[in-house]
């Protein structure tokens, strides 16, 4: 029994099968479900290979975070040894000190 069907009731379906399509169209219509069903498994692993590409892109920039502020926490270094005060001040303020600073 495949799928609650039992023999009867498969012989009956491909016998209706067989009277719609007649002898001469079964072998192109079961080609044609054999082509659907392997562009079907393509595009399905073609989107699992998406999404677990797309998780490696989160756990990549979860991963950078730390370097971001490290970085600004190296760009606040350079501004104290130029004795340049960071106190209330953006990363992108103090960049731009740093750099007049430098320009002098």
């Amino acid at each position: 029994m495949i799928g609650g069907l039992g023999p009867t009731e498969l012989l009956l379906i491909f016998g209706v099968i067989f009277l719609l399509f007649g002898a001469a169209k079964l072998p192109e219509l079961a080609r044609s479900m054999g082509t659907s069903m392997g562009e079907f498994k393509k595009a399905q692993k073609e989107s699992e290979l998406s999404v677990k590409e797309f998780e490696r892109s989160l756990k990549n920039q979860v991963n950078t975070t730390p370097a971001v502020e490290t970085k600004a926490a190296d760009v606040k270094q350079v501004a104290s040894n130029l004795g340049i005060d960071t106190t209330g001040k953006s990363d992108d303020e103090v960049l731009t000190e740093i750099n007049t600073m430098l320009k002098k």
